[in-house]
C-alpha cells in the first residue's frame, strides 16, 4: 500500500508541465545522440552537466536520465538501417538487425527493437520501484566501514565486468582515485597536491574531467574519421513484424529483459555488457545458431531488450546506495552534488519527490520513446546525412561555454582542453575513461568513510573485518578478483566482447 502512495507522489511530480517538458527533451536528445554516430550519452551528459545549475534538481535529473535510456533506443536505428551503431551498446544490434534490413525487413526490425526496448524499460522500472525501497532500508544500517567496503566492491566490480584490458582499467581507477585527492584536506584543512596553483585548492571539478575525457577527446577522435555522410538505400517498409518474427523474438525479449535487469544492478554491468551477454546467450541456446548474423529476430530482440533494461536498473545502486555503477550514473552523482543532494539511501526520505518523480518519469519516457522512434524514423534518416564537420564546431562551442559557466574561470577551460588531449591519447592506447571517472567520484567518498571508520574505531584497522557486513563485502570483492583470474573465466569474458565484435 505504501508503494502506491509513493508512486502517487511520483506521478504528481512527473506530470507537471515543466517535468514533462524536460522528460521529452531528454528523450529527444537521447534519441538524437543515439542516432548520430560519434556522439554518446556520456559526452552529452558531461556537456549538459553545467546546465543543471540553473534547473530544479528533479527536472535536471529527469532530463539526464532520459538522455541515457533514450540513447539506447536511438542507437538501434542507425545500427539496423546502415550498420553504423550510434551507441556502443548497439554494436551487437548490427549483426542481425542490419541483415534483416538487407532482407527487406527494416521496418519490422525497427519495430522489434522499439517494442522490445519498451517492454524491457517498463519491467526494469517496475523492478526499480519495487526493489529500491527495501535496499535503501538495508543501506541505513551501513556505517562508515560498510560504505568503504561497498565502494571497494563497486570499484572492483566495475573493473572485472567492464570490457577492455583489466590492467589498464585498474590503472585508470587508481589514477582517478589520485585525482580525487587533489585539493584541501577536509580533516586538516591543508592543501595537498595543488602544486601551488590556487585554482586547484578546491580540487579538480568533476565536470571538467568528464567533459575533457569524454567530450573534447571524442571530438578529436571523430575528426580522424572520414566524413560521416551516410547514403541510405532502400525503403524502411512495413513496421509490423510477421507471425514468425514475433514468435521468434518475444522469448528473447523476456530473456534479455531478465538478464539486462540483473546485470544493470551490478557495478560495471550496464547496457554494453548486457547486450553482448544477451546475444551470446541467445546464440548458445538456439536450435539454429547458424542463423545468427543472417537476420535472426532473436539476435536483435534479446540485446535490444537487455541494454534498455540494464540502462534503467543501473539507477538502483545510484539511488539506494549512492554508488555509481557506470560512467553515466557517476555523472548523475555529479549532478546531484551540484544541488547539494547527498547521494545514498537518505535521498528517499529527505528528497522523496526527487526519488519517486525520477522513477515515474522513466515510465513516461518509455512511452515517449515509442513515439519518437517509430513514426519519426524518416526524420532520423535525414539527420544521418548531416556531415560531422558541421556538427563538431557547435559541440565544441557548447562544451566551452558549459565549462566556463561552472566557475566563470578561464583556467577550467584550459584544464578541460588538457584532459581532452590526455583522453585522446588514452583512446589511442585503448584505455577506457569510465573507470577513471568512477575512481574520481568515489575517491573522496572512500577516503572520507575510511578515515571516519578509523576515527570511530580509535585507529583499529581490524574494524573493516570484524564488522560482519563489511567483511562480507570485502570477501565478495576478493572473490570477484579470484574468479576473473581463472583462465576459463578470463577466456569466456574475452569471448563475450570479442566473438561477435
Amino acid at each position: 500500500m505504501e508503494l502506491f502512495e509513493h508512486l502517487a507522489l511520483g506521478f504528481s511530480v512527473a506530470f507537471t508541465p515543466e517535468n514533462l517538458l524536460y522528460c521529452l527533451l531528454g528523450c529527444l536528445l537521447g534519441t538524437l545522440i543515439g542516432v548520430l554516430p560519434g556522439i554518446g550519452p556520456v559526452p552529452t551528459i558531461a556537456m549538459l552537466l553545467p546546465i543543471t545549475y540553473v534547473l530544479p534538481p528533479v527536472a535536471g535529473l529527469i532530463m539526464l536520465a532520459g538522455i541515457y535510456y533514450g540513447a539506447q533506443y536511438g542507437g538501434s536505428t542507425t545500427a539496423i538501417l546502415v550498420a553504423l551503431p550510434g551507441e556502443t551498446s548497439a554494436v551487437v544490434t548490427v549483426l542481425d538487425g542490419h541483415q534483416m534490413a538487407r532482407n527487406g525487413r527494416a521496418g519490422a526490425a525497427l519495430a522489434i527493437a522499439a517494442l522490445g526496448s519498451f517492454f524491457a524499460g517498463c519491467v526494469a522500472t517496475v523492478l526499480l520501484a519495487g526493489f529500491a525501497p527495501p535496499l535503501a532500508e538495508v543501506a541505513f544500517k551501513f556505517g562508515p566501514a560498510e560504505y568503504f567496503s561497498l565502494m571497494v566492491l563497486g570499484l572492483i566490480g566495475a573493473v572485472v565486468l567492464a570490457s577492455g584490458s583489466l590492467p589498464k582499467a585498474i590503472c585508470m581507477i587508481l589514477l582517478g582515485l589520485l585525482l580525487g585527492m587533489i585539493g584541501t584536506d577536509v580533516n586538516s584543512g591543508v592543501a595537498r597536491f595543488d602544486f601551488g596553483i590556487p585554482e586547484l585548492q578546491d580540487g579538480i571539478d568533476f565536470a571538467v574531467v568528464a567533459m575533457g575525457v569524454f567530450g573534447f577527446a571524442e571530438i578529436m577522435t571523430n575528426l580522424e574519421l572520414k566524413d560521416m555522410r551516410v547514403d541510405i538505400t532502400g525503403k524502411v517498409g512495413s513496421l509490423y513484424p510477421n507471425k514468425q518474427e514475433f514468435k521468434e523474438s518475444w522469448p528473447a525479449v523476456v530473456r534479455g529483459t531478465a538478464l539486462g535487469s540483473a546485470l544493470g544492478i551490478l557495478p560495471g554491468g550496464g547496457a554494453v555488457l548486457s547486450s553482448f551477454a544477451s546475444y551470446t546467450l541467445e546464440k548458445k541456446i538456439s536450435r539454429n545458431p547458424e542463423r545468427f548474423g543472417k537476420g535472426h529476430p532473436a539476435g536483435l530482440a534479446g540485446p535490444e531488450s537487455a541494454n534498455n533494461a540494464a540502462a534503467q536498473t543501473s539507477f538502483i545502486p545510484l539511488l539506494t546506495l549512492g554508488i555509481p555503477g557506470n560512467a553515466v550514473t557517476a555523472l548523475m552523482i555529479g549532478a546531484m552534488t551540484i544541488h547539494n543532494i547527498q547521494p545514498g539511501p537518505q535521498v528517499m526520505t529527505s528528497h522523496p519527490e526527487l526519488f519517486w518523480g525520477l522513477i515515474v518519469s522513466m515510465w513516461i519516457g518509455n512511452l515517449m520513446l515509442i513515439v519518437l522512434n517509430l513514426p519519426l524514423v524518416g526524420l532520423w534518416i535525414k539527420l544521418l546525412k548531416v556531415p560531422y564537420r558541421i556538427l563538431f564546431p557547435a559541440i565544441l562551442v557548447f562544451c566551452t561555454i558549459g565549462v566556463y559557466s561552472l566557475n566563470y574561470n578561464v583556467f577550467d577551460i584550459w584544464m578541460t582542453a588538457a584532459f581532452g588531449l590526455i583522453g585522446y591519447i588514452w583512446s589511442k592506447l585503448k584505455c577506457e575513461g569510465a573507470p577513471l571517472l568512477l575512481g574520481l567520484v568515489l575517491g573522496g567518498m572512500m577516503e572520507e568513510n575510511f578515515r571516519r571508520a578509523l576515527l570511530l574505531a580509535r585507529g583499529d584497522y581490524t574494524t573493516f573485518v570484524t564488522r560482519p557486513l563489511s567483511l562480507a563485502l570485502l570477501i565478495g570483492a576478493a572473490a570477484l578478483v579470484c574468479i576473473v583470474a581463472l583462465p576459463s573465466i578470463k577466456r569466456k569474458r574475452a569471448e563475450t566482447f570479442v566473438e561477435e565484435g
